[in-house]
């Protein structure tokens, strides 16, 4: 079959690896100039099979007051004169609960474990230079009351058959990772989960994209999506501003701007884009200055992963509209993060600003498959939000199962 994949960032090219992989011929719709152009381009790099709690979560309601007026907040939510925006944040406030919680979490970690074992296999078969290491990751805590919540979520997820990880104090935090020395004492403890990975989420794009290529598959980019050609249930091509584009299925995997492109479609999907910013650092001539241990600071919401000679800085979420321009006050802030937490890194001038729109659901959960209603033909792969490098493969190998039943 000859399958159409809108999207060429992580999840669009893993969808087409793996479909090409089944044997089918892949054609990879992009606007964008090149590989990995939107969230995936400078994500925090992080490989999080462990650590898969959902955004939408009890502890939520009590944050509301800030998350809504707090100027400073790492998670910001604005109102918008957007009725996209209300229908999801009234649908996400409805999965801030326990059970829905539990519930997303169990679901997050199976998949996350079927995409590392198929992410894993992929880099072992083709060898791909993507910085990839197993570093393992430590979650910093500042209080022990946030610490022991931390703890019964361990709990919960070690009862679910996650990976294996252990609460430690701040004087461990400081021997796994000497370059928190300065600041572990600040932190009650930490979960530490030793089999996390971390990897540069644009050079593994760029690779996947260029060994596609090599294997047929065919590369539209500066292709904007301007409409469908819809027969008898059936999407028969797609229109743009390239011309005409026809295949047998079409796999809508364009991120936070999936939603749009399925109302075309007739279709309600609920994704909406978590604007996040990231700043690159050189720490070649540092090199104990910065981490080798990839850390999340609870406290700022920012996360830290080293990615070969270089320190990826990543944070903030942000429910504010579709607005993409850099708030130069977010990478300040970024700056600001990385100072306190590794003082004998030097900040450069240039430290690689970088922001980006992550597609979530209200559950965290991301959507593969056919949608009711819609056009037989026509696979969503979207709405996996802050997650996506961590869980794009096994969503892939999912989607490919599906279409082989069709």
């Amino acid at each position: 079959m000859h399958v159409c994949v809108i999207g060429a960032g992580v999840v669009g090219l893993a969808t087409a690896y793996s479909l090409q992989q089944a044997g089918h011929q892949v054609t990879v719709v992009d606007r964008a100039a090149q590989a990995a152009a939107g969230a995936s381009g400078g994500n925090g790099a992080q490989l999080s099979y462990a650590y898969v709690q959902p955004l939408a979560e009890p502890g939520i309601w009590k944050q509301l007051p800030k998350l809504l007026l707090a100027a400073d907040s790492p998670l910001k939510f604005r109102l918008q004169a957007d009725p996209q925006q209300w229908s999801w944040g009234l649908q996400f406030l409805g999965a801030c609960n326990a059970t829905t919680s539990a519930a997303s979490t169990q679901a997050l970690l199976n998949l996350a474990a079927e995409s590392r074992q198929v992410f894993e296999a992929m880099l072992a078969r083709e060898s791909l230079d993507c910085d990839h290491h197993t570093p393992g990751k430590l979650v910093l805590y500042p209080t022990q009351a946030a610490l022991d919540s931390a703890a019964r979520q361990v709990a919960l997820q070690a009862q679910l058959g996650g990976p294996a990880q252990q609460v430690v104090d701040a004087a461990a935090v400081a021997r796994l990772e000497p370059a928190l020395g300065h600041y572990a004492p600040r932190m009650a403890g930490a979960i530490y989960t030793p089999s996390e990975s971390a990897v540069d989420c644009r050079k593994l794009c760029e690779q996947l994209a260029r060994l596609l290529a090599q294997r047929g598959a065919r590369f539209c980019y500066f292709t904007t999506v301007e409409g469908y050609e819809v027969q008898g249930g059936t999407i028969t091509a797609l229109h743009s501003n390239q011309g005409r584009i026809t295949a047998d299925h079409f796999v809508l995997a364009s991120g936070w701007e999936s939603a749009a492109q399925a109302r075309r479609l007739g279709l309600h999907v609920p994704v909406y884009p978590l604007k996040g910013y990231s700043i690159t650092v050189d720490a070649a001539h540092t090199p104990a200055a910065a981490p080798r241990i990839s850390v999340t600071d609870t406290t700022r919401k920012v996360v830290f992963a080293r990615i070969g000679e270089r320190l990826r800085v990543a944070g903030m979420v942000e429910i504010v509209g579709r607005n993409q321009q850099i708030d130069a006050s977010k990478i300040a802030s970024l700056q600001q993060s990385t100072r306190e937490v590794f003082p004998d890194l030097p900040l450069g001038a240039e430290v690689q600003p970088w922001t980006g729109m992550r597609p979530a659901t209200p559950t965290g959960l991301p959507i593969t498959g056919r949608k009711q209603g819609g056009p037989a033909n026509l696979w969503l792969q979207t709405g996996h939000g802050a997650l996506g490098l961590t869980l794009a493969f096994g969503s892939a190998q999912r989607l490919a199962q599906q279409m082989e039943k069709v």
